[in-house]
């Protein structure tokens, strides 16, 4: 063994190890638990940044813990190949996306190879090739069979840089969510997937996704945006028409003062045809984005007809307005500005009638004017005539009642998700599988000219700027002796993302798009980790595709998904100077001299003429911003296991993580202290002993093997259970401390050394591959670190020798107790574990049903 650390050595050989001996392909093994751990793909842009690296290394982390507690694990990676930015790329440097987007994959993929991730690359998966989209336009001919595929004229968000559409969760406050350029509303046609068809599910099943995060949850929640009410039908005054209009609480029916429509009810379009005033407002706010409401002005046009109140038969007004949502498809909204923020704003802007029905004692009731004081607030009924004094329960039944005898009452239930539009006017995309007769009949490409490939325009690629249906050849098809025109369209490549995760369980099959045998097998993930700006766009197609392939047949679960893990973002050091535009010119930290006072806070910087700068704060690395950290450069500076490492010790995986050169210089010197740690045991003149008597270790020994076994103890829990993958290494840090200050005289020092660090290398193995990989080499020549077992603790030595007793609540392990007095009764120590802070979080204010006590082990309380 070397004495110095060099891991510019290992890891290349340990990498070149890995990929000749194909150690982390996968099969199928019934005989063994499977484990399906996946991080979201990569876009091959170019090069890795520290959020992808962030990513695949927790990944990568709990794949090989995984693997060491015996389970069969598959961990895949593959690329999200399609997009706009291959084609604008090509589009810039003259040449085809395919071109680029292999150049880009084959760099990357050498990337990842670096880091020494422990994927099956025999699943690799590109979605660009013919050999993966084939099955997705097989799958979207079915869907159109099937009814749940459709095309039609729509409005929709129109991206003018980008020269595409974009679906609603493409659109981040009114703009590009990829070029933030305010989107423009046209009408032109499209191809929609019926995701609203499964809303409902989508929605309901959250509840069984008990092992996500409850704000992605949340997310999804306000995205599908359920809406349970009732839709009350109301006569127009003086006519015999009648208008729906949608409420969600009947109590503040008496509440109601004027009836709101949006641009798109069909009254308003009947109105606009004789009223030039109604007609411009139309055409002016025909579509108003939903997450734009809070700034912008509440303006409407009075239609000048009126409704009767369906309770008191009195004349309410009925306005066309600038937020009614048609994305809920309610289109016309009883209004009741009293306890509705959107409806107040717009009253009071207008003049029209406010009214307050319900008294709650928390609010003071001569404050009749302060809005914010009536928000979403339930109580007794006032100013509600006959309903005067009724409470939220009460009054609900009753007018519901009186609504039901008249026959006007229809419970509805409304969504704001709308169906997925998955037409893209570029090039570089699936082409969708339709053609259209010369009679104007859509029909599917037949399987058996299935995939239909993207044309060939490499002799041209100005081509890419105005789609591909300028090539006449590729866009006459010849079906059934008809000749038709194809579809010029390309899929949204959220398509392509929604269904990958199933591929990889058989990426090799021929006889269809997913092997309903393999996907039994494998599916659901395990664990899912990628980031949280994908909540309301991949996460929901990907659930909603994965509802579709079950109905299909080919998964038999309702969810994809089991844990879902979203890590934080990576922030950086960020300098600029001002020009002399007074613009801001962000300046690479690389290229910046610092001082920082004793607490390394940053107290001054200067540019590399030595005028100071300004120091930004640690914000998300960026290109804008200029300072994102190469990979590259950290791996050759320090080596992949200590950029790893330091990953995941500088914080929990779903907190923002501050890069920190000086916090990775610590990582590197503690790898180099272990490394000297182990060279010094493996450099021993060792003391030979075949019997080894516990019994006749002293004091110290004795203490240092409990030191050891309760590190294994807190760590197997922080890997597991808890996830918190910096505080496991952070133990076991402390335990190395503890050891490098050990004796190694006797042959008890000599066996207590080598238990030890042969088990601080498998608890670090997840962590840092290649450094254990080599190290091991020295314990066992006959074994390789890829094969081996998570260690275990001893209980004999952590429970009984040091009274420590495990506490549980519900069968799950919340701390450990260490009983010093042998005299405790039962009762005394049940009570002394009751009041350790982290059981009496659990226990109050609830019933303890049965309380199991092993004596010297464990105590679980079953609430």
């Amino acid at each position: 063994m070397e004495l110095e650390y060099s891991p510019e050595k290992i890891e290349i050989y340990v990498q070149n190890f890995w990929n000749k001996n194909k150690t982390f392909q996968v099969k199928e093994d019934s005989q063994k638990e499977k484990y399906y751990c996946l991080p979201m793909w990569p876009y091959p842009s170019g090069k890795l940044h520290m959020g992808h690296v962030r990513n695949y290394t927790i990944s990568d982390v709990i794949a090989r813990y995984q693997r060491m507690l015996g389970k069969n694990v598959l961990q895949p990676m593959g690329w999200d190949a399609f997009g706009l930015p291959a084609e604008e790329a090509a589009i810039k440097n003259n040449t085809h996306p395919l071109y680029w987007t292999k150049k880009n994959i084959k760099y990357m993929k050498k990337q990842l190879q670096s880091l020494g991730f422990s994927y099956d690359w025999s699943r690799e998966i590109t979605t660009c090739e013919p050999k993966y989209y084939r099955w997705e336009q097989w799958f979207f001919t079915q869907l159109y069979k099937k009814n749940l595929v459709y095309k039609k004229n729509s409005l929709v968000n129109w991206c003018n840089y980008d020269k595409t559409v974009l679906a609603n969760e493409q659109v981040i406050n009114g703009c590009c969510w990829r070029c933030q350029n305010k989107i423009i509303i046209k009408k032109i046609p499209q191809w929609f997937i019926k995701i609203r068809k499964y809303a409902e599910e989508l929605y309901q099943n959250l509840k069984t996704l008990t092992n996500w995060p409850e704000n992605v949850k949340n997310m999804q929640k306000n995205w599908i945006g359920r809406l349970k009410g009732f839709q009350i039908t109301l006569k127009i005054f003086n006519t015999l028409e009648t208008l729906s209009a949608f409420i969600i609480r009947l109590d503040l029916i008496m509440g109601a003062t004027y009836v709101s429509i949006s641009t798109q009810h069909l009254l308003s379009k009947k109105l606009s045809q004789t009223d030039e005033n109604i007609a411009n407002f139309i055409k002016k706010y025909q579509y108003i984005k939903s997450e734009s409401k809070n700034d912008f002005q509440y303006i409407g046009v009075n239609t000048n007809l009126f409704v009767n109140h369906p309770i008191t038969e009195k004349k309410i007004p009925v306005w066309i307005t600038n937020f009614t949502d048609i994305e809920y498809g309610t289109n016309a909204v009883l209004s009741i500005p009293g306890h509705n923020k959107y409806d107040w704003h717009f009253a009071v802007k207008n003049n029209l009638k406010i009214k307050y029905v319900v008294f709650n004692s928390k609010i003071d009731a001569r404050v009749l004017n302060s809005f914010t004081s009536y928000i979403d607030i339930k109580g007794v009924l006032f100013n509600s005539k006959e309903f005067n004094g009724l409470n939220f329960d009460n009054a609900t039944k009753k007018i519901k009642k009186i609504l039901l005898e008249k026959k006007i009452l229809e419970k509805k239930i409304h969504y704001k998700l709308q169906d997925w539009c998955i037409s893209r006017q570029r090039y570089w995309g699936t082409p969708i599988p339709m053609a259209t007769l010369n009679n104007g009949q859509i029909i599917s490409i037949p399987e058996d000219q299935l995939p239909v490939i993207l044309p060939n325009i490499t002799n041209n690629i100005n081509l890419l700027k105005i789609n591909h249906n300028t090539n006449s050849e590729w866009i006459k098809v010849t079906i059934n002796n008809q000749v038709a025109i194809r579809e010029t369209d390309t899929f949204d490549t959220f398509i392509e993302s929604s269904w990958y995760y199933a591929r990889y369980t058989c990426p090799n099959f021929h006889a269809g798009m997913i092997d309903p045998i393999l996907s039994k097998y494998w599916l659901p993930i395990d664990q899912y980790i990628g980031g949280i700006e994908h909540a309301t766009m991949h996460l929901i197609y990907f659930r909603f595709f994965h509802k579709l392939l079950r109905d299909f047949k080919f998964v038999d679960i309702d969810e994809p998904v089991i844990n879902l893990l979203c890590q934080g973002m990576v922030l950086s050091e960020a300098f600029y100077e001002i020009d002399q535009n007074s613009q801001k010119i962000w300046l690479n930290p690389n290229m910046v001299e610092i001082k920082r006072n004793i607490k390394g806070e940053i107290t001054q910087a200067y540019n590399q003429k030595g005028k100071k700068i300004v120091y930004a704060g640690m914000i998300k690395m960026s290109k804008s911003k200029n300072n994102g950290i190469e990979p590259e450069l950290m791996i050759k500076r320090y080596g992949a296991d200590t950029i790893r490492l330091f990953i995941m010790f500088a914080a929990p995986v779903e907190s923002t993580l501050e890069w920190k050169e000086s916090g990775v210089k610590g990582i590197h010197r503690f790898l180099k202290k272990l490394w000297i740690l182990i060279f010094n045991y493996i450099n021993l003149k060792k003391i030979l002993n075949e019997n080894i008597s516990f019994s006749c270790f002293n004091d110290k020994q004795n203490e240092l093997r409990y030191q050891l076994h309760k590190t294994i103890f807190k760590v197997s829990d922080d890997m597991g259970r808890r996830k918190t993958f910096n505080t496991a290494i952070s133990t076991i840090m402390k335990f190395v401390n503890k050891l490098s200050k050990a004796s190694m005289s006797s042959y008890q020092d000599q066996y207590i050394m080598r238990e030890s660090l042969t088990c601080i290398i498998k608890m670090l193995y997840p962590f840092i591959p290649h450094f254990c990989f080599v190290v091991w080499n020295y314990f066992d020549k006959n074994t390789l670190i890829d094969h081996e077992k998570w260690p275990l603790f001893k209980k004999e030595i952590l429970f009984k020798r040091n009274n420590i007793i495990i506490v549980q609540v519900n069968g799950k392990v919340r701390c450990t107790i260490k009983i010093l007095n042998d005299n405790l009764t039962q009762e005394e120590i049940l009570l002394y574990a009751k009041n350790q802070n982290n059981i009496k979080k659990y226990l109050k204010n609830v019933h303890i049903k049965k309380t199991i006590y092993i004596p010297n082990k464990i105590i679980n309380f079953v609430i």
